[in-house]
């Protein structure tokens, strides 16, 4: 399932100074965004940055393959049972299920033509990466997944927290709703997969549908389990990857590897493990499962807390307090550190400046430091060249988003993406380059149409970037 906090990595734009006043966001579910008192949004809107009476076409990223996995065959095998035998609440999964001979996708509810192409690339790479033999069509015999489009409303009424989901043993909607709770969708009780209905907003952004897309179909496909632990994988609930991952697509390909069939157990795939990655993986190296101490429920806990919308302010900002006190009593150097102090700095920005900018600091150190992690470091960078932009420097803005524009990129977030290329603009502009600056702005709007959906998320972009400096600097 993929969690409505995931909107908690929108990109928003913040001004990381001492006196500031709300502009409205561009996404109602995102963090506040802000600006320096005495700018009046509409007169900076209106003045400098404009929507065009009509908008370039909507952009969207070529098929691609994902990169080769960078971590050791021995770790990705204790990463393949933790996430294959057992769920996200921690109920252990008694036998490896998967689907058995071909698996035909459908398609019902109003589905745009964006969401149908971004389809029918992701099968693409399951077939070639994967190698699982599934295909768009009403499937006479073998498997069948059914994606099913309901407005966002009827979603939540029933699965509040949910952004997206998957249910098994399901033909759509109307049949999830009759047999939810039931035993026929509880996923410790399943032995073999051959229904499976995943569940996708039909009036949400562009990306957001190929992101539910990406992990839900994942999940129809193989493990149900998220790990904080991962860094370059949409398995892990932090969301930063949104789109499958050379890792991610190991992942499957083991899944549906010929030695390993539904109703296995843990030990008995552990067995197999070795022979499979070094034949699928040989530049993993040999070895034996590599197993990880579980993340403690506290941390866990303590995370939900911090990411949760509904939750009083200060109760989120403890609850990230706690998270990264808990990372470091365990000595944790790693994603789950660094995204504990992520969160610290995005709850922290509005009542403590200091202290969120010096949570990001430490979060770009442990990112930078990493190899497999320039993506989560480009989400501090935003903030970062944010920051610069507000205190009027111009060139350490664009030098700071230049960094961060490849790995943005090769991950396909485009709602990131037209971000940093309105900051980079914006700082142009202020630069005396008004004509670049215009080209790379008409350039962004046609990536914000794909990654915020409706025209006036994206002029709400627009204008939130355009009050982040001070009036001296226009």
């Amino acid at each position: 399932m993929r969690s409505c906090r995931h909107l908690f990595l929108i990109p928003t734009v913040f001004l990381l100074a001492g006196c500031m006043a709300a502009v409205p966001s561009p996404n109602k579910n995102a963090p506040d965004s802000h600006v320096q008192r005495g700018t009046h949004v509409d007169d900076v809107a209106t003045r400098r940055v404009s929507l065009p009476a009509t908008l370039p076409a909507m952009k969207a990223f070529p098929a691609t393959r994902g990169t080769r996995p960078i971590r050791s065959n021995s770790l990705i095998m204790g990463d393949f049972l933790d996430l294959s035998f057992q769920l996200e609440s921690g109920r252990p999964l008694p036998v490896l299920s998967r689907f058995e001979g071909p698996i035909s996708v459908t398609v019902a509810g109003r589905a745009p033509a964006r969401m149908q192409a971004d389809l029918d690339q992701l099968l693409t790479r399951l077939r070639h990466e994967a190698g699982i033999n599934i295909r768009r069509g009403a499937g006479s015999s073998g498997g069948r997944i059914t994606i099913e489009m309901i407005p966002k409303r009827n979603l939540q009424r029933h699965v509040p927290h949910a952004a997206c989901f998957v249910a098994p043993n399901v033909a759509g909607w109307d049949d999830y709703l009759r047999h939810r709770g039931s035993a026929r969708t509880d996923w410790t009780r399943m032995q073999q997969r051959t229904q499976m209905t995943v569940v996708i907003p039909s009036d949400v952004s562009p990306q957001e549908m190929r992101d539910c897309l990406h992990e839900e179909i994942a999940q129809a496909l193989g493990p149900v389990n998220d790990l904080y632990r991962l860094e370059n994988s949409v398995f892990n609930d932090d969301n930063f990857h949104t789109v499958l991952t050379g890792f991610d697509m190991l992942i499957l390909r083991t899944y549906y590897a010929p030695d390993l069939r539904t109703g296995m157990s843990r030990a008995e795939v552990a067995q197999h493990l070795p022979s499979i990655l070094k034949r699928l993986n040989p530049a993993g190296g040999a070895g034996t499962p590599r197993l990880t101490p579980p993340t403690p429920a506290a941390w866990k806990r303590a995370i939900s807390d911090a990411l949760g919308h509904g939750k009083p302010i200060k109760a989120r900002q403890a609850a990230a307090l706690r998270a990264v006190s808990i990372a470091r009593q365990k000595g944790w150097q790693g994603n789950r550190l660094a995204f504990s102090l992520f969160a610290m700095g995005q709850l922290h920005i509005q009542s403590d400046s200091k202290l969120a900018f010096a949570a990001f600091k430490d979060a770009e150190t442990i990112y930078r430091d990493r190899a497999g992690t320039d993506l989560h470091a480009a989400h501090i960078g935003v903030q970062m060249a944010a920051y610069a932009l507000s205190a009027g420097h111009l060139d350490q803005a664009i030098a700071t988003i230049n960094t961060h524009l490849p790995a943005v990129r090769q991950a396909q977030n485009a709602a990131l993406l037209a971000t940093l290329m309105m900051i980079k603009a914006e700082a142009l502009d202020r630069k005396g380059n008004a004509s670049d600056a215009a080209r790379l702005r008409l350039d962004s709007l046609g990536w914000a149409r794909y990654g915020f959906g409706s025209n006036a998320q994206v002029g709400a972009r627009l204008r939130e970037i355009a009050a982040i400096a001070p009036s001296s600097a226009r």
